[in-house]
């Protein structure tokens, strides 16, 4: 079986070809164009044409980065279905999500390379800590992991009704409240995070809330929602034994 294929400045004719045996392939299929993006969900967004890259996942992923910043400016998440087809030297590729129900449609006018590579990787991420490294990582590693332009302010914040786990800031200056569980979120850990909001909020417009846990119980994204707070996927790092730690000494 062939690894990978690329093709540059490739016809639509090709282009569909690449789509179509990377997709059979369970590939990922990388494709860099010139083209119009639109999307209908839980809102609309039309974007009109510009040179993108497209990335498709073999999990369904389906991500469209512009040349600037690290976020795609549309995605769908893992799960989705693709579809493609020609019409009038057009290549139309279509994203489905079927619950909520969204569609990402993608026109390209004109494809400067298209690829796909066959990805054998059956590794997960090893990393070391649990909650408290959690919270180390927002804080002083990696703040941009909670979102573009977030700043951790403090950390163990003790206010009246009690100890907020992290403080920061929103690219905006709005305050930032964040609550972070190593395991499922639940009714109780929306709550916690709502009497600390609601400790702050005269205080501070403009605040937010966000609870940051792997994942989160249906009733708890509900009561989340019914008090306009949000929800950030964090998994706990893993715990490894100190000796099977491989330190990558590249720059000693």
């Amino acid at each position: 079986m062939v690894k990978f294929k690329v093709e540059e400045n490739p016809s639509i004719e090709k282009t569909n070809e690449i789509l179509k045996d990377g997709l059979k392939n369970k590939a990922i299929i990388i494709i860099t164009a010139c083209c119009r993006v639109f999307y209908e969900g839980r809102a609309k967004s039309n974007l009109e044409l510009g040179d993108r890259v497209i990335i498709i996942k073999p999990d369904g992923s389906f991500l469209i980065h512009k040349s600037e910043k690290r976020n795609p400016v549309n995605w769908q998440p893992p799960g989705c279905t693709v579809k493609f087809k020609v019409k009038d030297d057009l290549m139309l590729i279509r994203s489905i999500r079927k619950n909520p129900k969204e569609i990402l449609d993608v026109e390209i006018s004109k494809t400067y390379m298209a690829t796909y590579f066959i990805a054998k990787d059956y590794e997960e991420l090893d990393l070391i800590g649990s909650e408290e490294d959690m919270a180390n990582i927002i804080f002083y590693e990696n703040p941009e992991v909670i979102e573009e332009g977030f700043k951790p302010i403090a950390k163990e914040k003790s206010i009246s009704n009690g100890v907020i786990d992290i403080l920061g800031k929103d690219k905006n200056g709005n305050m930032m409240v964040l609550e972070i569980k190593r395991v499922r979120g639940s009714l109780g850990a929306v709550s916690q995070l709502k009497r600390y909001v609601d400790n702050l909020k005269e205080e501070n417009e403009g605040l937010r809330g966000m609870l940051v846990a792997p994942s989160i119980t249906d009733s708890a994204m509900k009561l989340l929602k019914e008090y306009g707070l949000e929800f950030k996927e964090m998994h706990p790092p893993k715990k490894i034994k100190k000796e099977d730690i491989i330190k990558l000494d590249f720059f000693d």
